[in-house]
């Protein structure tokens, strides 16, 4: 299976908050995009495992992505120094073959995601190198390294070195997100009030994206940190 652009996320529905306007823009020019979990999401303190897979599936569908894997490593124990994870991440980006990957901010409130961009990022390191050798059911796998890896911001605030527009796309994007209804506010809920399920934080999404949007003159953008100088042929082509 070869991908054009893969997005990585710690959990369930980090993808979605953060990038899921890119995801569509590219799916609408064409380029074949999938997602990765590397939990299930299990510690959450609202819903549970099954209900966030099937809540991942749905926000998929909504999306129209070509795929979505989760490889159930462990919620809350994300480590990019473990060889088992490592090894799990180099598998896939060998097994879909993306062009750009996209993954956690290398810092943010919950661990996970500092812990999920180290790892996705030096996974995507060694996926290149020809001596580390790896299958695929029982098939050897090709070298592959993405040529290129964004961080999405999340949480807190991190300058982006590159914004995308998403206005077109905002509707759908937020659609997916309220995908995973069992994490955000529901007035009927008797689980615990968490961070996100207070019922202002879908709203919060809306004001980082005006704010972003207003900084390159449209309504809706999405940020990213690059792990290289971007390059352009000519000044024309910047907006």
């Amino acid at each position: 299976m070869k991908l054009d652009l893969l997005a990585f996320g710690a959990h369930p529905d980090d993808v979605e908050l953060s990038c899921g306007g890119t995801l569509l823009r590219h799916l609408a020019h064409g380029f074949k995009v999938g997602i990765a979990d590397l939990t299930q999401g299990e510690l959450g303190t609202r819903g549970n495992a099954a209900l966030r897979l099937k809540e991942a599936e749905l926000a998929a569908q909504v999306l129209g992505i070509t795929a979505r894997f989760n490889l159930g490593l462990p919620d809350g124990h994300l480590n990019e120094a473990d060889v088992h994870q490592r090894m799990a991440v180099i598998r896939l980006v060998r097994r879909c073959c993306p062009d750009v990957v996209l993954c956690n901010a290398p810092r943010d409130r919950h661990p996970d995601h500092g812990h999920a961009a180290a790892l996705v990022r030096e996974a995507c390191f060694l996926a290149g190198l020809h001596r580390l050798a790896t299958e695929d059911n029982g098939t050897p796998q090709q070298p592959w390294r993405p040529r290129a890896l964004y961080h999405y911001i999340q949480d807190q605030w991190i300058e982006p070195d590159v914004v995308i527009d998403v206005t077109a796309f905002w509707s759908k994007r937020m659609e997916a997100v309220r995908c995973f209804s069992s994490q955000f506010y529901n007035p009927e809920s008797t689980e615990p009030t968490t961070y996100i399920s207070q019922p202002d934080f879908l709203e919060s999404l809306e004001w980082r994206a005006r704010w972003l949007g207003k900084r390159i003159g449209v309504q809706y953008a999405e940020g990213f940190l690059a792990q290289r100088i971007p390059a352009v042929d000519h000044f024309f082509v910047l907006r």
